[in-house]
């Protein structure tokens, strides 16, 4: 029987890295399920990854394919705080929240939750982040356990709920905005011929819809994240 998405997302490191060319774990495992990609395009999981899929799938394991990178070492990163800037690019980045700061403050990795995906390092502008192997020679799956590799997909599904519930609220703050300045459009605007103000009155209206529209899709409520450490003093 052809593996469903979630059994496929189940044997997958969850490390969210998107070196197999998906935007996430559950995109790979979308993209098994309809059979668009191969079981050799997640370096992270290594052969032995490689062989989890294969059991599962029916097909014959292979290689890991080098155009998505090789087996290697977990690692994780660091930030030097002497010359972070607090531009907070790499929080947003980090798909499990382990990057805690604010803004035009001093940012740290709580390391214990880093998947080692080095999404941070590219949008960090003062190249203040640094890869440290933490699991010596150890490759692939005997390097990151099942356990580690659970609480990360519970940690990216809570960092992407709170996305949604943070578009969500900002979508909500611009439709408040712009129903205020329709209440009273005269007031709000430097025009004052009303064929100008009826044309803008359109494109306000037919914005308001618009995001009425999307707002109409329901986001779930977002949940404590699992094991929630507090940031060291």
């Amino acid at each position: 029987m052809k593996p469903k998405p979630a059994e496929l997302l189940a044997v997958l490191p969850q490390t969210q890295c998107t070196r197999c060319g998906y935007p996430d774990c559950a995109g790979y495992a979308q993209a098994l399920h309809e059979g668009s990609a191969d079981i050799n395009q997640c370096p992270p999981g290594g052969i032995a990854g490689v062989q989890r899929l294969a059991a599962l799938t029916g097909r014959a394991a292979k290689p890991l394919n080098p155009d998505h990178g090789a087996e290697g070492s977990r690692t994780v990163v660091f930030i030097d705080e002497a010359w972070c800037i607090g531009c907070t690019l790499c929080i947003k980045a980090c798909p499990v929240d382990a990057i805690v700061g604010t803004n035009k403050l001093m940012h740290t990795v709580i390391e214990p939750y880093c998947t080692g995906c080095e999404l941070c390092l590219p949008v960090c502008p003062v190249d203040c982040i640094e890869v440290e192997t933490v699991s010596g020679s150890a490759t692939g799956w005997a390097a990151w356990s099942q356990e580690q590799a659970d609480e990360a997909r519970q940690r990216y599904e809570f960092h992407t709920l709170k996305s949604q519930r943070e578009a969500l609220e900002n979508a909500q703050r611009l439709e408040a905005k712009a129903a205020l300045k329709l209440s009273d459009l005269a007031a709000h605007s430097q025009h004052t011929d009303p064929v100008v103000l009826d044309k803008k009155r359109a494109v306000i209206e037919a914005a308001l819809a618009r995001a009425r529209a999307k707002q109409s899709v329901s986001v779930q409520t977002v949940p404590t994240p699992p094991n929630q450490q507090k940031r060291p003093q």
